[in-house]
């Protein structure tokens, strides 16, 4: 009897592994490859990676994945009989990716086991930079590093210059002036005339305290080349103006304004598209100095009313009216409104009002 059990699990164990060796098996060539060093002005390389089906059955690649978008892999689509050959071929795209790179391609078939990887190596010599590398923006006959201009944080008395790097590639002499500059910023090219090939800049400073304004603000402004007007030829300009209360001691903050609000958030629920919701929002001054309400700004689609009262006395309240007008909108909606006091704790907070828009199922076509 011991003998008998002892023969059936040597069988069990000897069609095991026979089983196990008739499955599809991959023996590839390699499954690593070195590019090297390539130029990126050359483009995409490729490299294909050769198997045979060492199993006992057909075997059937049912995906290949790389690790990046940079790398498209194509692959064998038939079944591949035992003792048959196929291949995964990887194409490497070099374009804005300078350096040394090393890349997977992760092949799922019914192998055991399921994943096997391949692996792409190399290094890639970036190409020489020309002018619409190194100077992006167009406008006119003019290339700039950047057409925007931002200021980031000023504070509300205070200024700021900034530089933005240019180039003349036409083959004449570019006299570049500005107009509907606003009075709060000074803006000038240097030089005035950017000969074929020079290289110059534009200075701009920002001088918040002619602004009057708080928040990210934004401004235009249009170029002019020769004398000639284009309003297609602008750029852009912006600033955050903001308290700085880092300079305040711990004693002035203790006794500074508080602002507190009754609700942040206002859900309307359901309304149907055409439909308004409004709210009133209470904020109470809780702290030990007067609350100064700079700023009160809705974002798109929602409208806010300024409060009668924006000085507002320790323990004192006054209320800001939001409303949402949902024409055109429709699905999940979150409006913000922004205030901006004189609260070196919470200078910006923002109230928001959010709900569901439904249009009518007549409407629905």
């Amino acid at each position: 009897m011991k003998k008998l059990i002892l023969g059936f699990v040597a069988c069990i164990c000897i069609m095991a592994v026979n089983a196990q060796h008739n499955k599809p098996t991959f023996s590839f060539d390699t499954t690593l490859h070195n590019f090297g060093e390539i130029k990126e002005e050359k483009g995409k390389v490729s490299h294909q990676f050769s198997f045979t089906n060492t199993g006992g059955q057909p075997l059937v690649i049912h995906n290949v994945r790389a690790s990046c978008g940079c790398t498209s892999p194509e692959w064998t689509q038939k079944p591949i009989p035992p003792g048959g050959t196929g291949f995964v071929k990887a194409t490497f795209d070099p374009s804005n990716r300078p350096g040394n790179f090393n890349k997977t391609i992760t092949i799922t078939a019914n192998t055991e086991p399921q994943n096997t990887l391949l692996r792409i190596t190399g290094k890639v010599e970036a190409r020489p930079k020309t002018i619409e590398d190194i100077y992006p923006r167009q406008i006119g006959e003019l290339r700039m590093k950047t057409s925007h201009i931002s200021f980031t944080r000023i504070e509300p008395k205070g200024s700021k210059t900034e530089e933005v790097d240019i180039v003349n590639p036409s083959d004449k002499d570019l006299t570049i002036g500005f107009t509907r500059v606003p009075d709060h910023i000074i803006i000038k090219a240097e030089p005035e005339v950017l000969k074929p090939g020079e290289k110059g800049k534009l200075v701009a400073t920002y001088d918040a305290s002619k602004k009057n304004d708080w928040g990210f603000v934004y401004d235009q402004i249009f170029i002019t080349f020769n004398g000639e007007v284009n309003y297609k030829n602008r750029i852009s300009v912006n600033a955050n103006i903001q308290e700085d209360f880092n300079k305040w001691s711990a004693d002035q903050k203790a006794n500074a304004a508080k602002i507190n609000v009754d609700n942040k958030i206002f859900d309307f629920g359901t309304i149907k598209q055409g439909e308004k919701a409004s709210h009133t929002f209470y904020i109470t001054n809780t702290g030990k100095s007067d609350l100064i309400i700079r700023k009160v700004k809705a974002s798109c689609g929602c409208t806010a009313i300024k409060p009668d009262k924006t000085v507002i006395a320790p323990g004192e309240k006054t209320a800001i009216k939001a409303e949402f007008n949902s024409r055109g909108k429709t699905g999940r909606q979150n409006k913000s409104v922004t205030v901006i006091t004189n609260d070196p704790l919470a200078s910006n907070i923002l109230l928001r009002i959010q709900g569901t828009v439904e249009v009518p199922a007549s409407e629905v076509k």
